[in-house]
């Protein structure tokens, strides 16, 4: 920070018809709706006619966000103060007003993407090391010790035991429900009534074996996985034959490229034919 005055200062004092008039810092803080006690003191000595042109390093140190940028500089511009960014080499005084806000925008987009990337990188780099809490995230069945790792709740983990169990039983996520419900067994959200997605996402949760695939989507070949990240609930084998199951039932056939509907979809009803045959 101190560095940072010292430049801006340097440069002043190398302007001969430029005089220093005050120095606004704001110290950054983490705290949401945090106050700008030197921006806004800058933006009323600006209206006051105290200061004529402001020097700032940046766009992004100027500003907060878009918003808040184009409204002071419409401030400032009708209190006929000039505005020097530095970093984006822009000076009110040579830039067509319409023009500054549509550069500004796209620095602004531009600053926002390049933080999407980093933070997406950061994802990556932790995952890849193994240090991402993604790895230890709650999901039915377990809890966390007091560091915060995964440890089985035994109460809900034989409920998951047992989805798994009716499934490969032949029983379908709709009759899967119905039992969980006939035996008043409430949801991961504690509401009486399951939804048909949260048995999906359970059938084909790899945690529940004790592993952990993280950053794996249909997009992307690149994923990370973490082998006994966790003690398992349901083995390796039953995990795989539901998923063999699912595939089973799917309406959905792949054929190379070609994707086709079958004509019926899955059901565990069951049926009785003229002699007396049970069949699914």
């Amino acid at each position: 920070m101190a560095a940072q005055v010292s430049h801006l200062t340097k440069i002043t004092a190398a302007t001969p018809q430029w005089l220093l008039a005050d120095v606004y810092m704001d110290i950054s803080t983490s705290k949401t709706g945090s106050s700008r006690k030197e921006f806004n003191r800058m933006l009323d000595d600006c209206t006051s006619h105290k200061l004529d042109i402001i020097f700032t390093k940046s766009i992004s140190r100027f500003g907060r966000d878009t918003v808040e940028t184009i409204e002071a500089l419409n401030k400032l511009k009708n209190a006929g103060v000039r505005i020097i960014f530095e970093q984006e080499e822009l000076d009110t005084a040579n830039t067509d007003s319409d023009l500054m806000i549509s550069i500004i925008e796209s620095f602004a987009q531009a600053e926002n993407e390049s933080r999407s990337e980093n933070i997406k990188w950061g994802i990556k780099q932790r995952a890849a090391s193994g240090t991402s809490k993604l790895y230890d995230r709650k999901c039915y069945g377990y809890k966390h010790d007091e560091e915060g790792k995964l440890i089985i709740d035994e109460e809900t983990a034989e409920n998951v035991k047992m989805i798994f169990d009716l499934y490969l039983k032949g029983e379908s996520v709709l009759g899967i429900i119905k039992e969980l419900e006939k035996r008043k067994i409430p949801s991961p959200t504690g509401k009486e009534k399951w939804c048909k997605r949260t048995i999906d996402v359970m059938l084909s949760n790899e945690k529940y074996t004790g592993d952990v695939r993280l950053l794996k989507t249909g997009k992307s070949e690149v994923h990370y996985l973490a082998t006994d990240n966790n003690p398992a609930i349901i083995s390796k084998e039953t995990f795989k034959a539901v998923q063999i199951e699912k595939g089973r039932r799917s309406n959905i056939i792949r054929n190379n490229n070609d994707i086709q509907r079958k004509s019926k979809k899955y059901s565990s009803k069951k049926y009785i034919n003229k002699d007396k045959t049970i069949f699914k």
